[in-house]
């Protein structure tokens, strides 16, 4: 007596759910990068635009609060110091940049003296800092 067994069929490995995963787990780790934006500048109010670009690659923060104290990474510094504290601390920096941070109630001679000293620590990559308006 012959037993019949059935048709012996391949196993076969079914690509679309794996195809999902892969995608989904692409979207949340893109959205965990950019959500771990770092600042490390103190809080101030700072001005709008409505074409603001972002700036991807920050080097050291600079902020200068309303009084006119001026802060590098959270640290005050003399603004008359403000070029030698960032030229050391750029030194080992291929191309240093820094993200000034300026309240908008201060002047704009106070800003120019903090924008003359991060030139004369060498440094050309500069960014304003704003708020994008709404």
């Amino acid at each position: 007596m012959k037993v019949d067994l059935g048709s012996q069929r391949k196993a076969r490995i079914d690509m679309l759910p794996l195809i999902d995963i892969v995608f989904l787990l692409l979207v949340f780790f893109i959205y965990a990068m950019l959500s771990m934006a770092v600042h490390h500048a103190l809080p101030v109010a700072l001005p709008l635009s409505t074409t603001a670009p972002l700036e991807k690659q920050v080097n050291l923060s600079v902020t200068v609060d309303r009084s006119g104290t001026v802060f590098v990474e959270k640290t005050p510094v003399a603004l008359e110091q403000l070029a030698d504290t960032l030229r050391t601390q750029t030194a080992s920096a291929k191309e240093p940049s820094v993200l000034l941070f300026a309240d908008n109630q201060i002047t704009y001679q106070t800003l120019y003296h903090v924008i003359d000293q991060i030139k004369m620590a060498g440094i050309d990559r500069l960014s304003l800092e704003c708020e994008r308006q709404p």
